[in-house]
């Protein structure tokens, strides 16, 4: 299971060589854009950076900090399961 910690103000996660490996896969061969989105943001945070930064210059588009925090939280309780399970993508809106 992936460690997470947050000393001095800095989250940190530590992955082992095969949650890193499943990640990059994820990142370059998932069908799903928001879960290569998803594996690289937290890839990113695994090198050293903050989620915050992450959200707002490490990807493709800025992304809500909040939201990175989520993946973030769901990555390490619920392992790569939790970032493909929670891809809802937002409120739906009804239909006229």
């Amino acid at each position: 299971m992936p460690v997470l910690e947050k000393s001095q103000h800095r989250w940190k996660l530590d992955l082992s060589e095969p949650e890193q490996i499943t990640l990059r896969e994820g990142m370059h061969h998932h069908p799903h854009a928001d879960v290569r989105e998803r594996c690289a943001a937290l890839l990113k945070i695994a090198q050293g950076h903050s989620p915050h930064w992450v959200a707002l210059h490490g990807l493709l588009f800025a992304r809500d900090p909040d939201s990175v925090y989520q993946w973030l939280a769901w990555y390490q309780q619920e392992g790569l399961a939790g970032v493909l399970h929670h891809r809802h993508g937002g409120a739906r809106r009804g239909f006229l």
